[in-house]
């Protein structure tokens, strides 16, 4: 009596029962866009003849400097989208506009602050106008911001007369600003002087660690405070992972390790080659302030939470007693807001303003929050996603400048880069379907 023998599975199976096990699909699911900002990157730093330009401390200090507009405007960005897929197409004019009233008011010798609290107050003046068209009139986001796109552009012309308007108050351009008077003093170097004199091409130690062509100029506040940064963000993750063990909540604490590990490394090599070149630049404090600021507001408060609930099911939400309307209008007056902080930061950079400034802006803030992984649908995105897409975008841009790629064909490199993320969100959505 011959027994059968229950056939060994095969090499399909056993890689399919792997992948399932150590959830690898998933993995690459949630890290795409990471991924991809590593690949390209390191392809832009291979590339013959031009082998490490991109990632040399002068080329990182204007990669932040160059898409500090597309972080802030992103953030708000973020949050219309959280509502259900929603844009604002008139982010680009409201910069240009804001920046226009400001670099007229400084023209005319008005104080500093005054000039950059009214920028400020107009950008959420006009973002709450057109939320309330959006969010009580129901006129639809599209249309409503459209409309604003056009109008906003024609008020900066009328403003500028069609002509460019300089900023002279170097107060405001070391503030705001990008040139090699906006960044952090080397507070720590300058009151020390002992610790200055070891900073010399004599010390072999500091020679071999920093470089002989840096350790003279090395910022030693930078270093300070990126490493006192990363220390924080170490203290406040391995908080937030014992208060979920203690709450029993479910968790991988090897991966958040090792991505707490990676993020740590990453911040560091950040801060050494900042250091290295002329420290900490202004702008990258700006950008940092609004990035922590509304990363606390989509995850801790409750407006936070009602943006997701809109995005989700906004029957649902209005049921449970949440007054959906207003989320709505929070929306798009904080993005009106950060529309005057990027035309501050965009008057600084450029030292004034011209009419045709912040043309294309609101398509690099939709393509930073596609690109990282923010739903076409609403509901689903994170500042940190945000922040990756931007720096996706920012790398991609750099690296095309370094290898001399026509202006042209950045921007096909761009739209492809944004079709295809917007597929993988769409193909995503159908499989958990």
């Amino acid at each position: 009596m011959s027994v059968k023998t229950e056939a060994s599975p095969g090499w399909r199976q056993r890689l399919t029962d792997f992948l399932e096990k150590y959830k690898v699909g998933a993995f690459f699911q949630k890290y795409t866009m990471t991924l991809a900002l590593v690949v390209v990157t390191f392809v832009f730093w291979l590339w013959p003849g031009k082998e490490g330009l991109i990632l040399l401390p002068s080329n990182l200090t204007s990669l932040i400097a160059e898409n500090a507009y597309v972080f802030v405007l992103a953030t708000g960005m973020l949050l219309c989208i959280l509502t259900g897929g929603n844009i604002d197409l008139s982010v680009g004019s409201v910069v240009c506009f804001t920046a226009a009233v400001g670099c007229t008011m400084m023209a005319s010798g008005a104080n500093m602050w005054l000039t950059v609290l009214v920028m400020l107050g107009i950008g959420l003046a006009i973002g709450a106008f057109q939320g309330f068209w959006i969010a009580k009139v129901r006129v639809p986001a599209f249309i409503a911001t459209l409309a604003g796109m056009y109008a906003f552009r024609g008020f900066s012309n009328v403003v500028l007369n069609g002509y460019r308007v300089d900023i002279a108050n170097q107060g405001f351009l070391d503030l705001f600003g990008t040139g090699k008077t906006s960044f952090i003093p080397d507070f720590l170097r300058q009151g020390i002087p002992a610790l200055d004199a070891q900073f010399t091409k004599d010390n072999a130690f500091l020679v071999g660690l920093i470089g002989a062509n840096s350790v003279t100029k090395f910022n030693v506040t930078c270093m300070c405070i990126g490493t006192v940064a990363t220390l924080v963000f170490i203290a406040l993750k391995v908080h937030k992972i014992l208060s979920q063990k203690k709450l029993g909540i479910s968790q991988s604490i090897p991966k958040q390790i090792v991505t707490l590990v990676l993020i740590s490394i990453l911040a560091i090599w950040v801060s050494f080659q900042l250091s290295c070149y002329r420290g900490l630049p202004m702008v990258l404090l700006w950008i940092a302030l609004v990035l922590g600021l509304y990363a606390y507001i989509t995850n801790k408060t409750a407006i936070g939470r009602h943006l997701y609930a809109v995005g989700g099911n906004e029957k649902a939400t209005a049921l449970s007693g949440v007054k959906t309307r207003n989320v709505y209008w929070f929306a798009y007056a904080n993005i009106g807001l950060l529309a005057g902080l990027a035309g501050i930061l965009t008057a600084g950079r450029a030292k004034g303003i011209d009419p045709v400034y912040g043309e294309g802006y609101e398509m690099d803030a939709i393509a930073a929050c596609f690109i990282g992984g923010a739903s076409a649908y609403g509901g689903t995105g994170k500042v940190s996603g945000m922040i990756i897409g931007a720096l996706l975008m920012g790398v991609i841009n750099k690296g095309m400048i370094i290898v001399g790629v026509d202006a042209n064909y950045q921007k096909v490199v761009k739209g492809i880069v944004l079709l295809v993320a917007v597929m993988f969100d769409v193909m995503s959505k159908r499989q958990k379907r």
